[in-house]
């Protein structure tokens, strides 16, 4: 099979990992498979995002963010 022929997966440049078990809690957020930063809200996503020259239009768009361990409304551990 040619690589033109090959199936692509499309990850997203931001992935926001699991919820850390911390006071507070946090999550790791990685662009481009670096970690860049601690996000505790959506809203930390969006600024770490922009500082990276990077605009969301939609969280929940899997082709733009991947949610670890939970979706964007996930912010502490049960």
């Amino acid at each position: 099979m040619t690589e033109s022929n090959s199936p692509r997966i499309a990850m997203p440049r931001i992935v926001v990992l699991g919820v850390q078990r911390t006071d507070p809690p946090f999550r790791l957020v990685e662009i481009d498979g670096e970690v860049v930063g601690e996000a505790t809200s959506m809203l930390d996503v969006l600024a770490i995002a922009s500082a990276a020259g990077i605009r969301i239009h939609d969280l929940d768009d899997p082709g733009v963010v991947r949610w670890v361990g939970g979706d964007k409304l996930t912010w502490r551990t049960h």
